[in-house]
């Protein structure tokens, strides 16, 4: 990308004014969308406005005079396109590990005669663990298969009834091919479950275009939803009439306020829905909704492979003792980089601590996101600046940068 404004499908993308659109505290260099987003300018006022004149005047009466009650779907319809996903295909609620969860149960209940859930060693640990709380509810004989992430598609085969899936490592960012995992697994009759966690507004994706089964995601990350922001899944529309929700929670049910004893799914997208919403914390996505509403999801990955690409360059050349753990192919890599250093915590500490902050994830990645939303070249060549001095005089050894925090 040469221009910070262009138009691509209608959209003109120009990253100066998103930019303009954050707020970013004064001398930092926010390199950790990919964890957790910036706050919007905008979430100031439009709380303010939920708290004096919703919740503040309407009380309950707010679940029909502001919609409350449908804002579940109308968010998910407006995060659908991000993902590629067909209208009334998205749901936003819960946490992400309970719509992983719910997507996995809802999956194995469609192949019943089978007994595998495949996944692969580097998805992250949540997804794994809410696979192994449901086995051991299910007390069916599941198995648990966690090929190397290379592996997966030799490991899909007849005996698979389910395929659980993050498309970008956390760790390393490395890509799943998608379209061809599916391809394999529908093959072999398995079904797919997705998380974006990691590439909902990092990458462009096609739900609908790869012929997806099922796919959750969180807003916090990329989306800029805040702190334990709404989760969403996807259904695809040919399965909504059959697929069993696994959780079946009041908001789900075809007729909630019926308050019959027992439970009957609504007939569409809805009866992925379990409990009440957080309404607050919905006011916060519509706010990040409004900013990625301006820009087109191509435009973005072309910018961000750019700054990404700045990155890597600079501190290759700069930085000798941090190795390279991402992809070097840009097209096989999502929104971020991760270097591998021995120092790699103390390292990150260091350039927190003088403005740049990243993250670490064990033993030894140093991870920085790239979103060009809020992020410019000068944003990264400055960090790297700041990098070469902390690598340059050793910064990183004074003994304060050693003391783990609970959150690294």
């Amino acid at each position: 990308m040469t221009s910070n404004a262009h138009v691509e499908d209608g959209i003109l993308s120009d990253f100066n004014a998103t930019r303009e659109q954050f707020f970013i505290p004064e001398g930092v260099i926010y390199l950790n969308g990919n964890s957790l987003g910036p706050m919007p300018r905008g979430t100031e006022a439009a709380l303010s406005d939920f708290l004096h004149n919703e919740w503040g005047t309407e009380l309950i009466r707010g679940w029909n005079t502001k919609d409350w009650f449908n804002q579940s779907n109308t968010l998910g319809n407006r995060l659908a396109r991000l993902i590629g996903a067909e209208p009334d295909t998205v749901v936003v609620g819960d946490t992400l590990s309970i719509k992983v969860f719910q997507a996995v149960a809802s999956a194995l209940a469609m192949r019943p005669e089978r007994r595998i859930i495949l996944s692969d060693s580097g998805n992250f640990p949540t997804d794994l663990y809410m696979a192994e709380g449901l086995i051991k509810l299910k007390d069916k004989g599941i198995e648990l298969r966690t090929p190397d992430p290379e592996a997966v598609e030799e490991h899909i085969t007849e005996d698979v009834a389910v395929v659980m899936v993050t498309e970008v490592d956390y760790r390393t960012g490395r890509i799943h091919n998608m379209k061809r995992l599916i391809e394999k697994a529908h093959g072999v009759g398995a079904v797919v479950v997705w998380d974006l966690a990691h590439s909902a507004g990092a990458i462009p994706v096609d739900l609908a275009g790869c012929n997806a089964d099922f796919a959750v995601g969180c807003t916090y990350k990329y989306l800029n939803a805040g702190p334990g922001g709404p989760a969403f899944i996807y259904v695809a529309p040919r399965h909504i009439d059959t697929v069993e929700p696994a959780l079946s929670g009041w908001h789900g049910h075809a007729a909630p306020f019926a308050f019959d004893l027992g439970y009957r799914p609504a007939g569409n997208i809805e009866k992925m829905r379990i409990g009440t919403p957080p309404v607050a914390a919905f006011k916060i996505l519509s706010v990040s909704l409004d900013i990625w509403d301006q820009v087109s999801m191509q435009d973005v990955r072309d910018a961000s492979i750019d700054l990404s690409e700045t990155f890597i360059r600079e501190v290759e050349a700069r930085c000798t003792q941090l190795q390279l753990a991402s992809p070097r192919d840009p097209l096989q890599r999502g929104s971020q980089v991760s270097f591998a250093f021995e120092h790699g915590y103390a390292c990150m500490q260091a350039l927190i601590d003088r403005g740049v902050i990243g993250d670490f994830r064990a033993p030894d990645i140093m991870r920085f996101g790239f979103t060009p939303l809020f992020i410019g070249k000068s944003d990264v060549l400055a960090a790297v600046d700041i990098l070469e001095d902390i690598m340059t005089s050793e910064t990183w050894r004074n003994e304060k940068f050693h003391r783990k925090s609970l959150v690294t």
